[in-house]
């Protein structure tokens, strides 16, 4: 018999033991965990960019409101007031549907060395602590203008503040279940989760500039109520006029920087770190 020769144990070796990149068992690495995702220089500037400037932004339009019902509105009250009590809904409505919600969107961007399941939750909170300022908003409106004998829903900005609001309600529920309650069962929901989130997250995004539009909708018909208001100097009107025209522009800086922040096609990690493929 022939003696079998080396070469060709030693390709008979190659073939059993250095199997093809084809025959392995690819195992997806998330973006925190893959080496090619690092960041340079400009990734975090960019980052850091964007998490100074919606800060600021988000914070910001939030005290500018105060300061505005504060000093030109006569501050806040409750029923024994209702021209004070409406002061409450511009306030609370900004906090929940722009500040808060704001912050709950960007934490899918900003938090990038955080768990998913810690993501998930701060994402949730922010949401969920946006619940009751919406609702005390809501009242408060309608409080106000059943005492004022105000007819209510009978504005665009009235439908608009409407439909954000029942979106908001089905977001929050559908993002609980999906993302939260069928964890229970991660493997065998997963297919289903997957499908959701781009619905989930366009929708989101959505019903943020929906809240952005109500609001700049609210501003606008507030000073149409009070262009002719008597008792208020011509001066302390126009300081009050540039001072809701400064809220407003802030509202759509807002938009626009979380916008960019989810859906900005070159950010670092192109690939992984939209909203819509955190899962």
């Amino acid at each position: 018999m022939k003696p079998i020769d080396g070469p060709f144990i030693d390709e008979l070796n190659r073939l059993f033991f250095h199997r093809p990149n084809f025959m392995k068992t690819q195992v997806k690495k998330r973006y925190e965990e893959d080496p090619d995702n690092a960041w340079n220089c400009c990734s975090w500037c960019e980052y850091l960019l964007i998490v100074i400037l919606s800060t600021i932004l988000l914070v910001g339009v939030l005290v500018l409101t105060l300061f505005w019902v504060m000093f030109y509105r006569d501050g806040f009250a409750w029923s024994e007031s209702p021209k004070q009590q409406f002061n409450l809904h511009p306030i609370l409505m900004i906090a929940g549907f722009v500040t808060l919600s704001g912050f709950s969107i960007l934490i899918y961007r900003l938090c990038r060395c955080v768990k998913q399941i810690y993501v998930k939750l701060i994402h949730m909170f922010f949401h969920a602590v946006a619940i009751p300022c919406i609702a005390l908003g809501f009242i408060s409106v309608f409080a106000s203008h059943d005492a004022l004998h105000k007819v209510n829903f009978y504005s665009l900005h009235s439908w608009l503040g409407f439909v954000t609001m029942g979106m908001f309600v089905l977001q929050f529920v559908i993002g609980f279940f999906s993302f939260l309650v069928m964890l229970c069962c991660e493997n065998k929901t997963y297919s289903c989760r997957s499908a959701m989130v781009p619905i989930h997250a366009s929708l989101g995004l959505a019903n943020f500039w929906l809240a952005i539009a109500s609001s700049v909708t609210g501003l606008i018909e507030k000073e149409r109520e009070t262009v002719n208001e008597v008792g208020v100097s011509s001066e302390n009107k126009l300081v009050e006029h540039y001072i809701t025209s400064a809220i407003g522009v802030t509202l759509i800086f807002i938009g626009i920087i979380v916008t960019f922040a989810v859906r900005r096609s070159n950010a670092p990690a192109s690939a992984k770190v939209y909203v819509t493929e955190r899962i």
